[in-house]
């Protein structure tokens, strides 16, 4: 039998699916006995099983593609992509109220996850795509995003203008998720009534589970979903203290460790599917589902923190000292700079090089009065560029409630 390109074989997808489990079952089996580990063995363990918990939610999550359609089904499948930095983070926001130091830590994994899918995402999505023509002897130019996506860069942009409430008010307050959830919600809503999105071809292992007749399609999707939620819930605890206890053991900044290596974890398997889906030639699909993944980040993660904390037994505000407001803040101004970047649904080899080097100097340049210069090359960029993108914003305006131009489907 002949074996359709992209799609792997029954036995390739059988290994595929059990090397991801086999990646869990040491962080289960040590979960259920109760066994203490050192700080270093602890984040090897449940970072695996994290890893693993992703790989089979993004699995899950485009295979469950073939009974759902639409924009809609992309933006809730891009929530569910993201499951393991959601117990990450609200776990440390829960765990912040008994233990106000754990506050740094919720701000330094959602900072770090936000700014890893735009700075390094984004330009891996552009640099996969760049090859893949190279590799066909044609030359591109960019990627040209679909009109629906307007909806997504006009949500991204009023919480990216009103994220900067945090960092002035030096907290994530009550009124925080009052604004985003809801706001988040009115994405899915208007996501929803875009009818245009059409359903993307499937690869890789989701694609030969779709292949499957749909009562087993349908119970094999339900069965990775509930393995991989029983796996996130066992390791969320465990990986997050053995971040802190790691970094306190080994001389190595624990917020550090937090901000990049949690969500380094829990966001390879959806960066690993949006460059291959590059690399396939599709790389519209590619950045389309990691700005889908930014948006619910920005909006409802946020927007759960301070509900988690009060949750957790703290106030209704989680408070952020200095090093988080010169972080949260600078993600504010990458996301802003992002935003006006996609205005003209079209993201560029020099936009993509541009996120990815102001991305780098961080780590080149980690002092505090750096991170405020680099929040201010980041809006100063943003303003020079949205003077050649002015005529953008009107259809952005509209796309927040109405028409969206160039869709006729829509």
């Amino acid at each position: 039998m002949r074996e359709t390109p992209g799609v792997p074989s029954t036995a390739t997808t059988a290994v595929r699916i059990g090397a991801a489990c086999a990646g869990a079952v040491p962080a289960v089996a040590v979960r259920l006995s109760g066994a203490g580990l050192a700080p270093g063995w602890a984040v090897a363990v449940f970072g695996l099983g994290v890893l693993s918990s992703a790989l089979l939610l993004m699995w899950a999550a485009e295979t469950a593609r073939a009974d759902m359609a639409g924009a809609l089904a992309l933006a809730l499948l891009a929530f569910i992509a993201v499951l393991p930095e959601y117990a990450v983070d609200l776990y440390f926001a829960w765990a912040a109220g008994s233990d106000p130091s754990y506050a740094a830590y919720a701000a330094a994994n959602m900072t770090g996850a936000n700014r890893l899918l735009v700075g390094v995402g984004w330009p891996l999505v552009a640099l996969a795509a760049a090859l893949a023509l190279r590799r066909r002897g044609e030359r591109g130019t960019g990627i040209e995003l679909e009109p629906h996506r307007l909806i997504d860069v006009a949500f991204l942009a009023v919480a990216a203008v009103f994220a900067f409430v945090m960092p002035l008010t030096r907290e994530i307050g009550w009124y925080v998720p009052v604004v985003l959830v809801p706001w988040y919600g009115y994405y899915l809503y208007r996501i929803g009534k875009c009818s245009s999105a059409e359903m993307e071809e499937l690869i890789g292992v989701p694609a030969r589970l779709a292949a499957l007749p749909a009562g087993r399609r349908r119970t094999t999707t339900a069965t990775l979903f509930a393995a991989a939620a029983a796996v996130v819930f066992a390791c969320a605890e465990p990986f997050a203290n053995g971040l802190v206890e790691a970094g306190a053991s080994l001389g190595i900044d624990r917020f550090v460790l937090v901000q990049w290596l949690a969500p380094l974890a829990s966001e390879a398997p959806e960066l690993i599917v949006a460059v291959v889906f590059a690399w396939r030639l599709r790389a519209s699909d590619g950045l389309g589902a990691l700005l889908s993944s930014k948006v619910n980040q920005w909006t409802l993660l946020v927007g759960c923190l301070p509900l988690a904390h009060a949750l957790g037994g703290g106030g209704a505000d989680l408070p952020l000292v200095t090093r988080q407001v010169d972080e949260v803040a600078l993600t504010a101004a990458q996301t802003v700079l992002a935003v006006v970047v996609l205005l003209g649904l079209r993201f560029g080899r020099l936009q993509a090089a541009v996120l990815f080097v102001l991305f780098a100097v961080q780590f080149a340049l980690p002092g505090e009065y750096a991170r405020l210069v680099l929040t201010y090359v980041y809006l100063g960029l943003a303003a020079l560029l949205l003077t050649t993108r002015v005529r953008h914003l009107p259809a952005a305006a509209r796309a927040l409630g109405g028409r969206i131009e160039g869709d006729p489907h829509h």
